[in-house]
């Protein structure tokens, strides 16, 4: 579909990468629990353009690769297994903690925007992470298509996840500050998965 391989992997990737708790998923919690859900979705919203940028320069540049040099590309996919495996098992030794801003005075949605956008942009890697991952699915001879139709994907299920988070972020922030070894837990379930999917892509790189 739309010229991606292993699209079930593609899709349950995606999903796996955005119920791993990060930086964003704090911030949109965080401003949900003080403010209510029209701060959180000034949250996911700032969360969304940081990673639309990251993914438009990561795109921009694998159209340039796949144009020029169909070896080098492989070689992306064979980095972006690589890196995918690396990623579920820093997440395998991930210590429990971290936790929620206290609650504080009421902001702007404008400012929860803003401190979203600024927390996706200072993580520089989450542009490696969208250049090692969408090689991995790319059928060889892909249309100019795939990769917009790639990020439409990341950008519509990220949406729909992080609005979720929204519509229940009260609750989930309070039982993440309380329950650190559940968050554990299902971080490192993550990264097994991560391993798993690294391990089945590889088996399709050509």
């Amino acid at each position: 579909m739309f010229d991606i391989q292993n699209y079930g992997s593609f899709i349950a990737a995606i999903l796996v990468f955005q119920a791993i708790p990060g930086a964003g998923t704090i911030a949109i919690l965080d401003a949900t629990a003080r403010d209510g859900r029209a701060a959180g979705m000034a949250s996911v919203l700032g969360t969304l353009a940081g990673d639309f940028l990251f993914m438009v320069a990561a795109v921009a540049g694998l159209a340039a690769v796949m144009q020029a040099n169909p070896m080098l590309f492989q070689g992306l996919q064979w980095f972006g297994a690589a890196y995918l495996g690396w990623m579920g098992l820093q997440l395998i030794l991930k210590r429990a903690d971290g936790g929620l801003a206290a609650q504080s005075d009421s902001q702007t949605s404008w400012s929860y925007f803003r401190r979203a956008f600024a927390v996706c942009l200072t993580n520089p890697k989450v542009i490696l992470f969208f250049v090692a991952f969408f090689p991995l699915f790319l059928k060889p001879n892909a249309s100019a298509f795939s990769l917009p139709a790639m990020m439409l994907h990341v950008t519509v299920l990220s949406l729909v996840y992080q609005t979720g988070l929204v519509l229940i972020g009260n609750f989930v922030a309070m039982r993440l500050r309380s329950y650190l070894h559940a968050r554990l837990i299902a971080t490192r379930l993550a990264g097994f998965i991560l391993i798993g999917l690294s391990a089945k892509l590889v088996t399709s790189i050509r």
